[in-house]
């Protein structure tokens, strides 16, 4: 192996390796994890794309190439964003400019965005197509916890605190929901900040409000339109079959077709058409039928290992801001994950999110590695000693304080507060005063002795 290649393995190596035990094992089981939902997903893209993309006349192997050219810009992007911009960069201009940035989209994708499924979520910029609510996610959550820690650290006051969260969270997150009526992204958002709320160890009773504000939310979005007071149908589709219950009633075919270890890999029938969305939101079912419930069962143990190991990176993080990031991100990301399989198994009602590092879809498995990129920045600034003594020195403000009275008096307060040496003894004002007589005299019997 040349010396360039062995020195750039050694380097990434002690990146992702350096610090202690408690801080690196969850590094490597995040890690790890991430990577083998990523290979599972693009395996099963192709697996539940080929007959969609024959119908479509297109190449049988048209999404998987689609799929890892998206895979590998993220990781590029998760590994630049990881190493090179430490998490505490995110409470200046950076989140200023990229909630910016996310505003502007959200904007742009209700004046000209592109209908698909019902709703206009999609923004199209020349050949590339994505959803912005999934880099919205990222900003209300890091703005969220930026405002919390500048509260709780006594940077700003709660009316500042609750002004700023009013005007750089709630505002945008509302313009998400009204001009996307997008519940389950709202819903995802809310459920990351109550996270940010729990991790920063908020009064219980302001967070029992918040909870019940949520709730009054969520209740809201789902009576202010029919179509999703259709999706309870998940209560009972067989009521049904062939509208509302039919997506759901095709997954629980799957299911049942896969049994406890499957029909096999790209032996699913479902994918034959029958089942709406096979590739994107219920790619679950799927891996219910061609792996069965063992290869289900493996699927939901990779993202308890996913929130195990960012609960722990949130629990070894240098402040409270890293704590709230890196956790909020995980309860973010496993909340998705968890919301997709409960709508596919039919114990929630659809609300078409993907299933994160699986589903197919650019924009999520942007979204996703984007949480998973701070999850890492805290994880490898917890292992760094120089990045937190960095961290420090740029948060270090107050330099000495002085007392009002102290400051009026001029140069003499200042070199009154100059430490003492240890040999030097405090003057008493009890202290009598010197003979000068005697003094004098002293002296001049010494000058007298050192001239004999």
């Amino acid at each position: 192996m040349p010396a360039s290649q062995a020195g750039s393995a050694r380097r990434s190596s002690s990146v992702l390796f350096g610090g202690s035990r408690d801080v690196v094992i969850p590094r490597v089981v995040l890690v790890a994890s991430v990577i083998v939902l990523t290979v599972f997903g693009l395996i099963m893209v192709f697996s539940s794309s080929t007959i969609e993309a024959i119908n479509e006349d297109a190449s049988v192997t048209s999404y998987l190439f689609k799929q890892l050219g998206i895979v590998l810009f993220s990781l590029v992007m998760c590994a630049a964003m990881s190493i090179f911009i430490p998490y505490y960069r995110w409470r200046g201009r950076l989140l200023d400019a990229f909630m910016l940035g996310t505003i502007i989209l959200l904007l742009l994708t209700a004046l000209i965005g592109t209908v698909g499924l019902g709703a206009q979520r999609w923004l199209s910029l020349g050949p590339i197509s994505f959803q912005p609510s999934e880099f919205a996610k990222v900003a209300f959550l890091a703005m969220a916890a930026r405002v919390y820690a500048e509260l709780v650290e006594g940077e700003i006051d709660l009316g500042q605190a609750l002004i700023r969260a009013g005007l750089l969270v709630v505002l945008p997150l509302g313009l998400l929901f009204v001009t996307q009526s997008d519940l389950g992204t709202t819903m995802i958002c809310l459920v990351g900040i109550v996270a940010v709320l729990w991790l920063g160890e908020v009064p219980i009773r302001y967070f029992v409000v918040f909870l019940i504000l949520i709730a009054l939310v969520a209740i809201f979005g789902i009576a202010s339109a029919a179509y999703r007071s259709s999706r309870f149908a998940f209560l009972d589709p067989w009521a049904d079959p062939y509208g509302s219950g039919y997506q759901l009633i095709r997954a629980f075919y799957a299911f049942g077709e896969g049994g406890l270890f499957g029909v096999g890999l790209g032996n699913s029938a479902e994918k034959y058409l029958y089942l709406p969305e096979a590739e994107t939101d219920f790619i679950f079912a799927i891996i219910g039928e061609e792996f069965g419930l063992v290869g289900a069962v493996v699927i939901v143990a990779l993202f308890i290992c996913v929130l195990w190991a960012g609960l722990r990176i949130a629990r070894n993080a240098p402040d409270l801001f890293g704590t709230m990031i890196a956790g909020g991100c995980t309860i973010m990301l496993v909340f998705q994950a968890f919301l997709n399989i409960g709508c596919v198994i039919g114990l929630l009602p659809t609300t078409g999110k993907p299933l994160p590092f699986i589903s197919s879809g650019g924009s999520s498995m942007i979204g996703s590695y984007l949480l998973v990129g701070m999850i890492l920045s805290v994880s490898f600034a917890s292992g760094s000693e120089s990045g937190l003594y960095q961290k420090r020195r740029e948060n270090l403000r107050v330099v000495r304080a002085e007392s009002p009275t102290s400051s009026s008096r001029g140069t003499s307060s200042r070199s009154s507060q100059r430490p003492r040496r240890s040999s030097e003894r405090p003057r008493s004002s009890s202290t009598r005063p010197r003979n000068t007589s005697s003094s004098r005299s002293s002296r001049s019997t010494q000058r007298s002795r050192r001239r004999r």
